[in-house]
C-alpha cells in the first residue's frame, strides 16, 4: 500500500475516535461546510494544516454532499530548505498544492520587531483573503485546533482583560461573501502529535527568523501552553471545562458585556432586571 493511503487509513481507522470523529462533529455542530462550497485550504507547512488538508479531502470523498477544495501554500519568505520540505510532504500526502510567494518575513523584519507574530498574522490573513477571492472560493479553512482555542481564551482573560475565544467560523467584514472556518476546533494537539509520530512524518514549524531567537520562548502563548499542561496534571477535564465555559456564558452573572460595539456595564444589566 502506498504511504499516502496508509496515512489516510490511519485517520479513518487508527485515530477515528481522537481525530476523525471530532473533526466530523465540529464540522456538523458548527455548520462549517455546505453543499457547493469552494474552500481554500491554507497549508502553512506544519502538522496541523497538512492534517486539515487530508481530513477535508476524506470528507469530500465520503461526505454526504459535494464541495470543492483548493490546497494553497503561501510562502512568506521561507528558507529553501523549509520550502522544499513543504513540497516533499505534499507529495508524500498526495496533495496537489498551489504555492504563491509573498515578502511578509522581509517586511516584518523591518517594521514589526517588537510584535512580529501579531503583524505577521494580520499580513498573512490579507494575502489569503485576496488569494481566495482570486480562486473564486467562498471559504478559507485554517488548521487551528482545540489547544489553540483554549489558549486564546486564557490569553484574552489573563493578558487582554476580556473574555473571548477563537471561534469556529467568522464572516469577513472586508470581503463580501467570504468566511473563515476552523474545522479542527475539537481536535486536541496531543492527538495530532500522536498521528504524526504514528506515520513517521516530519513537518516544519513556523520557520521564520523570530522563532529561532532565544527570547521567543518567553512569548505569552508559550506561557499559557505550559499553564494548561499544569492544569491537566491537576484534573484532566480542566481543558474541556475551559472550552465549554465559552458555550455556557451566564449573562445574569457577569459585570458587563459588549455586542456589536455596544457595551452594557453592570448597572445597565441590573437596571434591566429591575425593569422586567
Amino acid at each position: 500500500m502506498e504511504k499516502y493511503k496508509e496515512i489516510e487509513r490511519s485517520i479513518i481507522k487508527t485515530y477515528r475516535k481522537e481525530i476523525w470523529a471530532k473533526f466530523v462533529k465540529g464540522v456538523k455542530d458548527y455548520n462549517l461546510i455546505e453543499e457547493g462550497d469552494k474552500i481554500m485550504v491554507c497549508i502553512s507547512g506544519g502538522k496541523d494544516s497538512f492534517l486539515l488538508a487530508k481530513l477535508l479531502e476524506e470528507l469530500a470523498k465520503h461526505g454526504e454532499f459535494p464541495f470543492e477544495l483548493k490546497y494553497v501554500v503561501m510562502d512568506p519568505g521561507y528558507e529553501k530548505q523549509a520550502r522544499e520540505k513543504i513540497e516533499e510532504n505534499a507529495k508524500i500526502l498526495n496533495l496537489d498544492i498551489e504555492v504563491f510567494e509573498t515578502d511578509i518575513f522581509k517586511v516584518i523584519s523591518k517594521i514589526a520587531k517588537d510584535s512580529p507574530c501579531y503583524m505577521c498574522a494580520r499580513m498573512r490573513r490579507g494575502y489569503l483573503y485576496d488569494k481566495a477571492r482570486e480562486l473564486g472560493c467562498n471559504k478559507i479553512a485554517l488548521g487551528h485546533h482545540f489547544d489553540d482555542v483554549i489558549e486564546t481564551t486564557l490569553l484574552s482573560m489573563l493578558y487582554g482583560a476580556e473574555i473571548k475565544t477563537m471561534v469556529p467560523k467568522v464572516t469577513s467584514s472586508n470581503y463580501d461573501g467570504l468566511q473563515l472556518i476552523r474545522p479542527m476546533t475539537l481536535i486536541k494537539e496531543r492527538d495530532i502529535l500522536n498521528w504524526v509520530r504514528f506515520n513517521k512524518l516530519e513537518f516544519i514549524n513556523c520557520a521564520c527568523d523570530f522563532t529561532k531567537r532565544p527570547e521567543h520562548d518567553a512569548g505569552k502563548r508559550i506561557e499559557i501552553k505550559k499553564l494548561i499542561e499544569s492544569f491537566r496534571k491537576i484534573d484532566e477535564n480542566i481543558d474541556h471545562n475551559i472550552y465549554k465555559s465559552m458555550e455556557n456564558v451566564n449573562l445574569e452573572c457577569i459585570l458587563g458585556y459588549k455586542y456589536k460595539d455596544i457595551y452594557r456595564d453592570f448597572n445597565d444589566i441590573f437596571k434591566g432586571k429591575e425593569d422586567e
